[in-house]
């Protein structure tokens, strides 16, 4: 793990312990060492298991208590099989951080209806899934439970990705209407959109989508996932206790100015894989 100083207290989540979803690689892995680091227990998953057994191995290396598995947020019963798991294995849960998801760049006319599909519900439907589950398993009976959402900054939609585009709208939706249904249970959701974050994940986008975007940035740069595993860890925290319902834009105000899609000729993409 790199050191980093971190600008919460020593020991902020000691004897609180967190589930990450996507926490093998991106912004998932900086939100799990600044919790592990700050005294969490951490559940991991994913579908891949290498970025697991890779991340779990650095978080252990720094001290952390980890527990790992292969998931796929799209399947209930996996997702309940985890969270059971991950309860077990860490004596609780106290914070879930919906971070998996994946979509990849198109003309929306060239998306088919199964490519469509398949954001959905791994950016939806995976949402809902996970925190369905830790909801009625942990959160609700012990009546109390913090939620923090990864969604994207869809702020003047997302040309250019128009299926995650109304995936992660959905979310911030449901994170408004669960932070109201579930507040009686003190219960807090709320939701995070980056803008383009530098990850392992934009490896896949053609470089001069990514240059775009950093010219359509006011900053004038892609952020990082530390930067936004901050913003994530804060509102995990005791310090955001009258903070529910709410998401938190981090784009270097690119939501405010800027092309974000070009008019007229329209860019090709490289097809990218489904499954």
């Amino acid at each position: 793990m790199s050191e980093t100083t971190s600008i919460f207290r020593e020991g902020l989540f000691s004897g609180q312990a967190a589930i990450v979803t996507g926490g093998g690689t991106g912004i998932g892995l900086a939100v799990a060492r600044e919790l592990g680091a700050l005294g969490a227990k951490i559940a991991i998953c994913g579908r891949r298991p290498e970025p697991l057994e890779a991340a779990a191995a650095e978080l252990e290396a720094a001290g952390v208590t980890v527990h790992r598995a292969t998931c796929d947020t799209r399947e209930p019963g996996q997702v309940e099989a985890f969270v059971d798991g991950a309860a077990e294995a860490l004596g609780g849960i106290d914070i879930l951080i919906n971070n998996a998801g994946g979509q990849f760049p198109s003309p929306a006319q060239h998306i088919s209806p199964k490519g469509f599909e398949a954001v959905v519900r791994n950016n939806l439907l995976g949402t809902w899934n996970m925190t369905h589950a830790v909801a009625n398993r942990r959160f609700i009976p012990q009546t109390r439970g913090r939620i923090v959402n990864v969604v994207a900054q869809v702020e003047r939609g997302f040309p250019g990705m128009a299926h995650t585009g109304a995936a992660r709208s959905g979310v911030s939706n449901l994170t408004m209407s669960l932070a109201v249904e579930w507040a009686q249970f003190g219960v807090r959701v709320n939701a995070v959109a980056p803008g383009v974050i530098k990850t392992s994940g934009t490896k896949q986008y053609p470089p001069a989508l990514l240059e775009t975007a950093r010219e359509a940035c006011p900053l004038k740069r892609l952020g990082s996932a530390e930067e936004v595993a901050h913003l994530i860890v804060y509102l995990a925290s005791t310090y955001a206790d009258f903070v529910t319902g709410q998401t938190f834009l981090i784009d270097g105000g690119q939501s405010l100015w800027g092309d974000q899609w070009p008019i007229g000729e329209v860019p090709q993409f490289p097809p990218y894989p489904v499954d």
